[in-house]
């Protein structure tokens, strides 16, 4: 298992941007492929995207295709999610995690996760 903090939410007018980070505990966490969830206010938890080991690899939910962008730093412990022309809808609370099979949609496989930071979208 691995410890994930993420930062960078806050308030953002729709249309703008935003960066969200995530920083691991581990010097390892090349080893796990990673992913960024959101749950907004008054339903379940959904993918957003997930980045390889490597970050060879990247998967995004049609709802934020072309819009966020899924990146990693391995010699730093980081990954991160660029957030652009944001929408009200994007409002929520987003989570980082970490999953020891490859890069996945599914929730079930990721074995750990942050406590997670608070986007708001105004319009």
């Amino acid at each position: 298992q691995v410890q994930l903090v993420e930062s960078g939410g806050g308030l953002v007018q729709a249309g703008g941007s935003l960066r969200l980070s995530c920083a691991a505990s581990r010097r390892t966490f090349s080893s796990y492929s990673a992913g960024w969830f959101r749950q907004p206010p008054g339903k379940e938890r959904e993918f957003v995207a997930a980045i390889s080991r490597s970050g060879d690899n990247t998967n995004y939910a049609d709802s934020v295709k072309g819009r966020f962008t899924i990146s990693r730093d391995n010699a730093k412990n980081t990954v991160s999610l660029q957030m652009n022309s944001v929408k009200p809808e994007d409002t929520a609370v987003y989570y980082c995690a970490a999953s020891s099979d490859p890069t996945t949609a599914l929730a079930t496989a990721y074995h750990s996760w942050g406590q997670g930071t608070q986007v708001t979208v105004s319009s």
